[in-house]
């Protein structure tokens, strides 16, 4: 008697969002035959993934029952248990005692005065034996929401039967609102076995995808930021503040708290009526209030501040703070609610009240634009005064938001001017990472302002805030040029973004250095040192990248003094350019120095897409070191942070995918690698494509499909030769594809691309990247047969690599040379290539040693007697070719060739063919009869 479960459209997508693993934990319970309580606050999801476990797992039940309470309901006996049991009464009552059936229907039906009391066991057995009864014929799924309404009785009846029920197959799927971690009563009324599974609060980025699912996709990064931290991250509370923004015809002031719907203040100020007149002044300036505490309410005038916020504690809606005094909502959406349910005048003088009590000016600023209403100069110049305060403490974030107060109060004649005063907001915000905020703030401006230097700095903040799609405001130039006239310092900031604009769209490192050396002889000549510094970091690292012999001169030329320190730290800074050369030159322990001390400031300014930035740096640096556990983390970090704010997610995605690929999960470094492919190619944008490119290709040799690799990287090759870049430690991805193309029959080209390379590196002297040249080379001279000179190679390229410090290129050659040491004992030959993957925490490449040990040892194993030497009909074939022939001669399939030659299934199909061709045959069994007539 299976119930219909059918899901509404889009529940499924909307659990995914945050509620992967729960979900997952639950669903392999519930496959096991156990029994799953969900647990947590009010609108957390409980029913949503209740639901779903429920429509998936009832599809294999033959019976489900279940049950919803209501608070209201809460107090009718056997409700819940009539839910349960009514509709299959008539099909177990036959199976029940007499005493049992009468009892269990006077109960359901209501027709008797049947009492737990009167009863009692009757009606425990009566449920017991309908479960057992249900059991019998199939599976049994009971699903029962909102617990905590169940009507006393009926989960007593139910605890007794789950308790007793043991393996008969019958699962219980219940969900419980809890505020704690307090679900230990509820687990009486399931069985023994049952797993309790918490729903935690949703993180900023899964509120913004929960939001984008829901249609409120239109909200400004730093709205969601306010939503997730007003909702706590629970998923009801922040669709309905979404919803409530989406409908409301004009946003919050800065400043201001989120408006709260009428639902939910119904819902969380339940308990509001219940406080005195005085108690609720004095909550509503908590709810004012940044950090408040007692004193902060003495010094606002709430004298009885203590015993008002003991009687709010005692109705739930403050919680005890255990790590200070300061006073604490239960929940944050009761401090938005308690704001957003009191009069302006009032919040106009709880706001006026703090101004003075708060100690910190940039509150105290804060307060005073909130207490105020139109234009006032002096109100303005306090606003200004602190969004600068806030900017020298690391605070973008807030400066950005003191700045469009201050601009709101600024008269349209005053001086500095409102709109100045915006921009300088909207750059604030593009340091913070609010690049929409600050988008729609420099639009805003664009639409009435009308001087040169105004005009121009607002563009510049579209074109920063496109990020990485600068292709995607192209029409933005030609206007900002025309704005800029002939006025040397905005037009420096116009052709400084042109160098962009020439590196990133067109891929055309040339074109962006010329343009960045343009723009910083018009800088200098401005006086303007900023957009100089910053110029001049552009051509040093496009010159660092292009091989050019003026790079270190330039380097030095950006790092003159007198400096800028917010453009030294910048990413796009002289440090930043330094930190690439340092890497590229094989000085890693300079370049991690230089990285962590650039990550530090960036952090203490609020520089949130340089912490990106450098995040990803260190990672690299790790990497190439070969401390792979840590790259992964950094690089995972970084990743995180960048979905957050929604800026650099290719980048991310990229470095996150080289770090999986080294120390974690390859499948996910497929993944990654081409997610950063999608974006960079959406974007347009050339430089991060030919990365996420080489990135791909690395992860497929990483799996073993040598073709696919050699299909990404080729696209490298052609976009940095389009591009003009010629410095091999760029990306380092040559070796990779000089590898892949020995390992798909193709030395000629694997041949070219090393030599060229080589060409370079050594003109530049890129010690590692011969190093890892000669690597490649050693597969490349081993598949030709020249064993002798391989081994060689293989180890003076291992030995450079160890001496330079990059630690995973040094196990990956020891990893080689195990491979072509063919002479040695099968385990001991690995034990190098072993230890240093371990000693770098690669695990991937782990797995691979151990899969190479385990194929070699089945190699040992007694085989057939094969031919003492290839037919001479193979004399024709490549060293590989001939290999794969031998060994299909032998009966070997193409999963052992593959495992023996340690290449992938698709390479040994592509040598075949190629074999056959040679060959004049057809088939495999055509090979074996060459094999067979040579024997006779």
């Amino acid at each position: 008697m299976e119930r219909d479960f059918t899901e509404p459209a889009g529940c499924r997508s909307d659990l995914v969002i945050g509620r992967e693993e729960p979900f997952g934990a639950a669903r392999e319970q519930l496959a096991r035959g156990g029994s799953v309580l969900l647990h947590g606050p009010a609108g957390i999801g409980k029913s949503a993934v209740l639901r779903t476990l429920a429509a998936e797992y009832g599809r294999s039940a033959r019976t489900v029952l279940r049950c919803s309470a209501t608070e209201s309901e809460s107090h009718l006996p056997f409700l819940a248990l009539a839910d349960l049991l009514g509709p299959v009464l008539d099909e177990v009552s036959g199976a029940l005692p007499a005493a049992q059936r009468t009892a269990l229907e006077s109960a359901l039906t209501g027709r008797g005065e049947s009492t737990l009391q009167r009863d009692g066991l009757a009606l425990r057995l009566a449920v017991l034996s309908a479960l057992r009864a249900l059991a019998a014929e199939g599976p049994v799924l009971i699903v029962a929401d909102d617990l905590q309404w169940l009507d006393p009785a009926s989960t007593e009846l139910l605890g007794f039967a789950a308790r007793r029920l043991g393996d008969t197959p019958v699962r219980l799927l219940c969900a419980v609102r809890t505020d704690g971690q307090e679900y230990d009563r509820h687990l009486r009324a399931s069985p023994p076995d049952t797993l309790a599974v918490r729903l935690e609060p949703l993180t900023r980025a899964q509120v913004s995808a929960l939001l984008d699912q829901r249609g409120y996709s239109g909200l400004p990064r730093s709205t969601v930021r306010d939503i997730h931290r007003t909702s706590g991250g629970n998923p009801l509370f922040a669709l309905e503040l979404g919803r409530a923004l989406a409908e409301s015809p004009t946003p919050p002031r800065p400043g201001e708290p989120l408006p709260v719907p009428t639902s939910l203040r119904a819902l969380v100020l339940s308990r509001l009526d219940m406080l005195s007149d005085e108690a609720r002044r004095t909550l509503l300036v908590a709810s004012a209030g940044a950090r408040p505490t007692p004193a902060l309410l003495h010094a606002a005038g709430r004298a009885d501040a203590e015993a008002e916020t003991a009687q709010a504690a005692a109705l739930g809606l403050l919680a005890t703070d255990p790590e200070g005094p300061t006073v604490r909502f239960a929940h944050p959406l009761i401090s938005a609610a308690l704001y957003a349910e009191a009069p302006a005048p009032d919040r106009r003088a709880a706001h006026a009240a703090l101004s003075t009590a708060a100690s910190d000016p940039i509150e105290r600023a804060r307060h005073l634009a909130l207490a105020t209403t139109g234009t006032d100069p002096e109100v303005a110049a306090r606003l200004a005064e602190a969004a600068a305060l806030a900017r020298d403490r690391g605070a973008p974030s807030v400066a950005a938001s003191l700045g469009l107060l201050a601009a709101r109060h600024t008269p349209p004649d005053g001086e500095p001017g409102p709109d100045e005063r915006r921009l300088q907001a909207a750059e604030d915000a593009i340091t913070a990472g609010e690049v929409d905020l600050a988008r729609d703030v420099a639009r805003e401006v664009l639409t009435r302002a009308t001087a040169p230097g105004e005009r121009v700095r607002a563009w510049m903040v579209v074109i920063e805030a496109a990020g990485q799609a600068i292709g995607d405001v192209d029409v933005v130039f030609p206007q900002a040029l025309a704005d800029a006239g002939d006025d040397p310092r905005l037009l420096a900031l116009v052709h400084y973004q042109l160098a962009w604009r020439g590196l990133v769209v067109q891929g055309d490192f040339a074109q962006g250095r010329e343009e960045a050396a343009h723009a910083a002889r018009l800088a200098a000549r401005a006086g303007d040192r900023s957009t100089e510094l910053l110029a001049l970091a552009f051509q040093a690292q496009a010159e660092t990248l292009m091989g050019h012999p003026d790079a270190p001169t330039t380097i030095e030329r950006a790092r003159q003094e007198p400096q800028d320190p917010r453009v030294a730290c910048h990413h796009n800074g002289a440090g930043s350019t330094r930190f690439r050369w340092l890497v590229m030159s094989d000085r890693l322990t300079e370049a991690r120095t230089t990285a962590t001390g650039l990550l530090r400031e960036v952090r203490r300014r609020g520089m949130a897409e340089s912490e990106l930035h450098y995040l990803r740096f260190l990672s690299e640096t790790e990497l190439h070191a070969g401390h792979c556990g840590r790259s992964l983390e950094l690089a995972r970090e970084s990743l995180t942070l960048a979905r957050d704010a929604g800026i650099g997610e290719a980048a991310g995605a990229m470095q996150a995918a080289l770090a999986e690929a080294a120390g974690g999960d390859v499948e996910r470094a497929l993944t990654l690698a081409r997610e950063a492919v999608r974006r960079a190619e959406e974007d347009g944008d050339a430089v991060y494509l030919s990365r996420a490119l080489a990135v791909l290709g690395h992860a497929h040799l990483v799996v073993g499909d040598a073709p696919a690799a050699v299909d990404a990287l080729r696209r490298v090759r052609e976009l940095e030769a389009g591009a003009g870049i010629t410095d091999p430690a760029r990306g380092r991805w040559q070796g990779d594809l000089a590898e892949a193309l020995v390992r798909t029959g193709q030395p000629a080209e694997a041949q070219e691309v090393i030599e060229v390379t080589r060409a370079h590196a050594l003109r530049l002297g890129r010690g590692s990247v011969l190093a890892v040249l000669d690597r490649a080379e050693a597969r490349l001279r081993a598949a030709r047969g020249e064993h002798r000179s391989a081994v060689a190679r293989l180890v003076s390229a291992r030995d450079r690599l160890g001496e330079l410090g990059f630690g995973l290129e040094e196990a990956r050659a020891a990893f080689a040379l195990a491979e072509l040491r063919a002479d040695g004992p099968g385990q001991a030959s690995y034990d190098e290539a072993a230890r240093l993957f371990r000693r770098c925490r690669a695990l991937p490449w782990l797995r691979q040693v151990e899969a190479a040990v385990a194929a070699r040892a089945a190699a040992a194993e007694p085989a057939p007697a094969r031919p003492a030497a290839a037919p001479d009909c193979l004399a024709g074939l490549a060293a590989m070719e001939r290999q794969v022939a031998s060994l299909v001669m032998e009966g070997a399939t193409n999963r052992e060739i593959a495992a023996r030659l340690f290449v992938s299934v698709k390479t040994v199909e592509a040598t075949l063919t190629r074999v056959y061709r040679k060959l004049g045959i057809r088939s495999r069994v055509d090979i074996v009869r060459l094999a067979a007539g040579r024997k006779a």
